[in-house]
């Protein structure tokens, strides 16, 4: 997973592609039955501390928060309290399937090539998933924040540092970022927002 990481977040040469979305996508097909004893209560708390904390120190923007890689939905619910509007995206269908009906649209969707006009989302909320740097740019609006969370640090199977993350992403960003139990998260504005 730490390489399709960096391919998606364009760190590496060989980029994202057909091929390496078709194995992903088979790979979380895989463990979509399994995937709901992953969350616990302490991984809640580090979303939450981002949400919070995070959000808090850089300003929570309001309006339309996009969920890229949600899996079975586990964080929707605390993403659409603060938020409202969430629209949670996973490339799975079968961890689609077994989201549950609310609090937030699902869609099945590539994060390479997100079905958003753009500068359309006030937030995109990226938890242990995979960062396509480009499309995150393009959707956010001009005010918005990234919230990128890592529920087991630098342990995660899907994992960018910090600076890996700002490299990645064109243009400038400021933001702040912190370590939670176990796990760390970043929270990003561009630079020209603030």
């Amino acid at each position: 997973m730490r390489a399709a990481t960096r391919r998606a977040a364009g760190l590496d040469n060989d980029g994202w592609t057909s091929g390496l979305r078709d194995e992903v996508g088979k790979y979380f097909d895989g463990l979509s039955g399994e995937w709901q004893t992953r969350t616990t209560p302490e991984r809640i708390a580090i979303v939450e501390d981002a949400l919070d904390r995070g959000c808090g120190a850089v300003g929570k923007p309001d309006g339309l928060a996009v969920e890229l890689g949600s899996g079975t939905g586990a964080y929707s619910g605390l993403l659409a309290k603060r938020f409202g509007k969430v629209v949670s995206l996973d490339l799975s269908m079968a961890m689609l399937r077994l989201a549950p009906t609310g609090p937030a649209s699902r869609v099945q969707a590539d994060g390479s090539a997100l079905p958003f006009r753009d500068g359309n989302a006030a937030a995109i909320i990226l938890i242990n998933a995979f960062l396509f740097p480009l499309e995150v740019a393009r959707v956010l609006g001009p005010d918005g924040v990234v919230v990128w969370v890592n529920s087991s640090g630098e342990h995660t199977p899907i994992y960018l540092s910090v600076d890996d993350l700002v490299a990645a992403l064109p243009g400038d960003w400021t933001g702040v970022a912190s370590q939670a139990g176990e796990g760390s998260w970043c929270v990003l504005r561009r630079a020209s927002a603030v």
